[in-house]
């Protein structure tokens, strides 16, 4: 890599001509202007030295809150220090894709520790090594169940906006139907979905909590859909998982989810890990790569890819996917947490991100953020706000804590194990303040 060089001047107009665009600036239109930075304001000709004191300027004018109240699909957790040892070692930081697997046997086995625990964390018979993120995870399920017949899915209302946007994507590029379907008080509204299920309906996916922190009846979701001949797919929150039921034991045919909960902390944004889990007979329609167990030639325990990359060099253009790689860190640093935590330490994470939220919500309740749903919640609710957002939130923001996420006149709150009851006490003292 030591003579890399970007992309040239001739390169880039040549790809801006192939795209019939002009300039750069008008290749990332579709970013919102308030996050374009117009000018950094660096001196031509400075020295590293001045450089880095001036990055670092910038830098300390963003804002890192010691106390979050906010979720909405990346959640603040506690990570015990010997996740982020175990994972610093260079056998672990280093490690890629095998493409030799027969050598990479620790690798391997790390993965396959993985889907072990995304196996038994969703009570699902399989698991690939992962895929980017959470919504890239509910679009490549979506993707899985189409074929010639069925080529419509249906994705409740209740689910995260930005996961709809990322499995509508994936529907527009490859021509295929996604139907959203409405909800009833903040959940999934089912008797809408047995009137749009049929034999086109490739796939219906619920969200369990949905984004509004509700528990959906996933139930009665799974008896609604098993007899359309429809496949169910759920996408769950995994430190929820140690208290509901999972998708295997409602009936659920893949399970996917963000496993940013599992260790990795709100590091600016990612990275995230995408886990994809199914039944068996879905095996051989999951993306990316599997990793399996075998003995070798003298009988000892080995690893092998079983299943790898087929999407790109065997079926080509029949393939349901282009995905050939995987998260292998972030995936064995979800590993590492579920080790260190064992069964019983993601029991109780579980029942204080529960207490916790539902201690908020009363306290909240009390000085007039009414809850605007009334159905069971794990660590997310959301309530209407007495005053407007912004002041509330800006108010908040200036005594260091991040409130929750603003939706309109509504803000939805989340709770997690971190949360201690004197944050909370403090934060709902300061929120009395706006509301006088």
């Amino acid at each position: 890599m030591y003579n890399y060089l970007p992309s040239t001047d001739s390169q880039k107009s040549e790809m801006l001509k192939s795209l019939n665009l002009k300039s750069i600036d008008e290749l990332y239109s579709s970013v919102p202007h308030h996050l374009i930075v117009e000018n950094l304001d660096i001196p031509e000709g400075i020295s590293e030295f001045e450089l880095v004191s001036k990055m670092k300027d910038i830098a300390n004018k963003n804002t890192v809150f010691a106390t979050v109240f906010r979720g909405a699909g990346a959640y603040r957790h506690f990570i015990p220090s010997i996740v982020k040892h175990s994972v610093s070692k260079e056998s672990f930081v280093t490690a890629y894709t095998p493409y030799q697997p027969e050598i990479s046997q620790g690798i391997l086995q790390s993965i396959f520790e993985y889907q072990t625990n995304i196996c038994e964390l969703t009570g699902m018979d399989v698991s690939n090594a992962s895929v980017y993120d959470g919504a890239s995870a509910a679009a490549e399920a979506v993707s899985m169940c189409r074929n010639n017949k069925r080529t419509k899915a249906l994705i409740s209302g209740t689910v995260d906006p930005r996961v709809i946007s990322v499995i509508k994507t994936y529907c527009d590029a490859a021509d295929a139907e996604l139907v959203v379907f409405g909800e009833k008080d903040g959940l999934s509204d089912l008797d809408s979905l047995v009137e749009m299920l049929d034999e086109t309906v490739s796939s219906v996916y619920i969200q369990q909590p949905n984004f509004y922190g509700l528990i959906e009846d996933c139930v009665r979701v799974s008896d609604i859909i098993s007899k359309s001949g429809a496949k169910f797919i759920m996408g769950v929150n995994p430190i929820a998982m140690a208290i509901l039921k999972t998708p295997g034991e409602v009936g659920a045919d893949i399970a996917v989810g963000e496993g940013q909960p599992l260790g990795m902390p709100l590091s600016f944004g990612g990275p995230f890990l995408g886990f994809m889990a199914s039944k068996r007979e879905l095996l051989r329609n999951l993306p990316g790569r599997i990793v399996g167990q075998t003995k070798d030639k003298n009988g000892k325990r080995a690893f092998v890819l079983t299943l790898q990359a087929r999407e790109q060099h065997i079926r080509r253009d029949k393939a349901t996917s282009n995905i050939c790689s995987n998260q292998a860190l972030c995936a064995t640093t979800a590993s590492a947490y579920l080790a260190a935590m064992g069964p019983n330490g993601l029991l109780e994470v579980a029942k204080q991100c529960l207490s916790k939220a539902h201690y908020l919500k009363d306290k909240l309740t009390d000085l007039g953020f009414s809850p605007v749903y009334k159905g069971e919640f794990f660590h997310e609710f959301l309530t209407y706000s007495p005053v407007p957002t912004n002041i509330v939130l800006e108010h908040l923001e200036k005594h260091g804590i991040l409130g929750g996420l603003p939706l309109g006149n509504r803000i939805l709150w989340c709770a997690t194990e971190v949360n201690t009851r004197q944050e909370i006490d403090r934060m709902v003292a300061l929120l009395a303040e706006v509301v006088k």
